[in-house]
């Protein structure tokens, strides 16, 4: 019983008043995990878990891109092939990336973050177109099939600066995620 001057004193089955939903249990279970997950090993550096995400979504647009080469490359030749194959898997790359990779949702700034996704693949253009034209001077009977590898080959190049502008550029605020 308390005495009107004695100050209040939680016992351990009392909780203090919380402002959000309660929960039963001693005091020290009553707390909640933190909003973001414990990575352990590796998994606690945000850019091993990102560069995993990015892998995913490149391995998608990287199929996606050499479908639409092969079905495109008999009627458009190996570098409008390449190049439209590309410009149609940026968009829905930059959207995955933005989405999946650093955890970006909502319509904020994303006309900006593709546009800056098109200047991106600008640099993965010059380097895939690039490495066909070298396929092409090396071997002017190169087939199909050689194509596909070379711009399978050098799309890795692309892709590691692809990721690298997307995490230091583009999506910089997203960087920890």
């Amino acid at each position: 019983m308390e005495s009107p001057a004695a100050p209040a004193i939680l016992l351990p089955q009392q909780s203090e008043p919380q402002s959000g939903p309660r929960q039963s249990g001693p005091r020290n279970a009553e707390r909640r995990p933190p909003a973001t997950k414990h990575h352990r090993g590796i998994l606690r550096f945000p850019a091993i878990r990102q560069l995993l995400r990015f892998t995913g979504v490149g391995i998608v647009c990287t199929l996606t891109s050499l479908a639409l080469y092969a079905l495109l490359r008999p009627w458009l030749g190996s570098q409008l092939a390449n190049a439209a194959a590309l410009i149609m898997t940026s968009v829905m790359n930059t959207a995955l990336n933005r989405r999946l990779t650093f955890k970006i949702a909502g319509r904020a700034k994303a006309g900006r973050d593709h546009l800056s996704g098109m200047v991106v693949i600008v640099i993965a253009l010059v380097i895939t177109g690039g490495s066909l034209g070298v396929l092409h001077w090396v071997n002017p009977d190169a087939t199909m099939s050689d194509e596909l590898w070379t711009t399978t080959l050098s799309g890795f190049l692309a892709t590691a600066v692809r990721f690298a502008l997307l995490r230091h550029w583009i999506f910089r605020r997203a960087r920890h995620r």
